[in-house]
């Protein structure tokens, strides 16, 4: 019985460490046309513009990485101009809360 036990622990130990390493952690978005991950973005660029005076229209989606917390935490770098403007790129961060229902914006800076 001593054996098995000592045989699963050294199964069980190096793939719970491995696991361990993931969460918290940020990992890259791969598909950043995705959705759900495009929503996001227009959210941010949206919420914006309702706390400034910004006229800002998203381009696209340069990069992203998404993080688990009580829900999702999603950084992503994207493209945006404002009128006849340039396009710039901007960082922000969107909290969505487990189901996807909330959403809340964390912060928008220009890169």
């Amino acid at each position: 019985m001593m054996k098995c036990l000592i045989c699963v622990s050294l199964i069980l130990l190096p793939l719970l460490s491995i696991v361990e390493g993931n969460l918290g952690g940020w990992q890259p978005i791969k598909d950043l046309s995705d959705p759900n991950i495009q929503a996001i973005a227009k959210y941010a660029v949206d919420e914006h513009n309702k706390q400034t005076t910004s006229n800002l229209v998203l381009v696209k989606i340069v990069e992203g990485k998404k993080q688990v917390v009580s829900g999702m935490r999603y950084s992503l770098t994207i493209a945006a101009k404002n009128g006849g403007a340039g396009t710039k790129n901007y960082e922000v961060v969107v909290v969505e809360g487990v189901g996807g229902h909330s959403r809340g914006l964390q912060s928008f800076k220009a890169l």
